[in-house]
């Protein structure tokens, strides 16, 4: 029963997020049909985004393998789904039992402390866990003291995260219905500082002047295909037709396949877009009843998605400069003695759209450009540095791909490494995050001060 709730009912984002919308409209006392209605359309949502997602991996996938063909790269893929599936059989009991308890930590901070974030995002809910058993197993907690301070661990990370970013993402949305819940915060917040500091005066992603003849790149729809298809072209050209057709394609000629997978991949994105759209229409107004009974004025922590239609082309100017900084990387990573990460599609695209939209809120275009290239970095480099901490599964060929899993499995391992009593290491984990909590309630009042200061 406990594999079946954590893995089929809490470990599945759309049922999780349905939940949470039928306990929002029930609490509400809406009726029948109003409930049905409320809690299926937010878990069509959230299926479609999966759905959008689904096939963005899989033309990802093609454009990796030509990638990989044409410039011979031999590395390090980061990649989420692999390490926590390769995870699963040695720390599967203890990354459920954190992911359960984590979730209810989550809950308890949102009602009685400043931070009213409920995280949503249950993927990431569930990798955070497993990272987190992974590397307190690796230091010697068993049983019970590993249940507690992982899940303390976890479900402050599940407030933190979206608390330190709010400010930001009300730059982005214009309102404050919603939060970003979503482990690559890190790179997020980054980007945003990065384009505060560098794009005074630079325009919006969004203001970009296009002539009338080419009036028809306004349309994300078509703007995306006509970038995609041309970094397919150039990718299947350098792999060569040879490997595309006999490999690949199944003997469609290269270009044509190159040019099927750019569209391909521009049908993700609109498919994302649909279903964030209709998760958005749903989940906010059901979320009220939540907010207003079990934690008063909570907020959703919804997935990195959740701000793309709010700036479309930052969205594909992160995606693309994130994967440059990625491929710059690569170079420097074998001068330090580090293992070669290789660019992987699936975190750039995601937390590097995620990061041209935030770095465009506070920085406009210099800061989409700038702020997505400082998340490329980092989720070049936190995963090399994250190797040796994650032990056995540190020699498997994947990793944790976005930023926080780097920053929190570095910060958890060394401080493991370095005290060797549980009971200091319990005490001062509980002080470090005693600090983050100030920090990010300092930024909370920074936040609000701004927002006063524009209303």
């Amino acid at each position: 029963m406990v594999d079946i709730i954590m893995k089929d009912i809490l470990g599945t984002p759309a049922i999780l997020v349905g939940l949470f919308a039928l306990i929002g409209l029930l609490i509400q006392r809406k009726n029948s049909g109003d409930v049905v209605s409320g809690t299926l359309k937010t878990v069509m949502g959230f299926v479609i985004l999966g759905a959008g997602a689904n096939v963005l991996v899989q033309s990802l996938g093609q454009f990796s393998s030509m990638f990989n063909k044409a410039f011979e790269v031999d590395g390090v893929i980061p990649n989420n789904e692999a390490i926590v599936a390769l995870a699963q059989e040695s720390f599967g009991t203890e990354t459920a039992m954190i992911m359960l308890f984590g979730m209810v930590v989550n809950i308890l901070i949102a009602r009685f402390s400043p931070f009213k974030y409920i995280f949503l995002t249950g993927h990431h809910t569930m990798f955070m866990a497993c990272l987190i058993a992974v590397i307190l197993t690796t230091g010697g907690f068993t049983g019970v003291p590993l249940i507690i301070l992982g899940s303390i661990i976890l479900g402050a990370l599940m407030v933190l995260s979206p608390a330190m970013l709010q400010p930001f993402t009300r730059k982005v949305t214009g309102s404050d219905d919603f939060a970003v819940g979503h482990f690559g915060s890190i790179g997020y917040l980054a980007s945003a500082m990065v384009g505060k500091a560098v794009g005074k005066g630079s325009k919006s992603t969004e203001e970009i002047k296009v002539p009338k003849s080419l009036g028809f790149l306004r349309d994300t729809s078509v703007s995306v295909s006509l970038t995609m298809v041309i970094l397919f072209f150039i990718v299947a050209g350098a792999a060569g037709p040879a490997f595309v057709e006999g490999e690949l394609s199944g003997g469609q000629n290269f270009l044509v396949f190159a040019f099927m997978q750019g569209i391909t991949f521009a049908v993700g994105v609109y498919i994302i877009l649909a279903g964030v759209r209709m998760l958005l229409g749903e989940i906010v107004p059901a979320f009220k009843g939540i907010a207003d009974k079990i934690v008063p004025n909570a907020k959703p922590a919804l997935d990195c998605p959740a701000i793309f239609p709010f700036a479309g082309n930052a969205v594909i100017i992160g995606f693309l400069f994130s994967f440059i900084a990625g491929l710059v990387s690569m170079l420097f990573l074998p001068l330090l003695g580090l293992k070669v990460i290789v660019p992987g599609l699936v975190p750039h695209f995601f937390t590097g759209a995620a990061a041209g939209v935030f770095g465009n809120a506070t920085g406009g275009r210099r800061g989409a450009v700038i702020g997505s290239m400082a998340n490329g970095v980092m989720i070049s480099f936190l995963p090399a540095l994250l190797l040796p901490v994650l032990g056995s599964l540190g020699f498997q060929g994947t990793t944790f791909g976005d930023a926080d899993f780097g920053l929190v499995g570095i910060v958890l391992g060394n401080l493991v490494s370095m005290i060797e009593s549980n009971m200091i290491l319990f005490a001062s984990i509980i002080v470090l995050l005693a600090i983050l909590f100030f920090i990010s309630f300092k930024s909370k009042g920074t936040g609000e001060k701004e927002k006063t200061e524009v209303a």
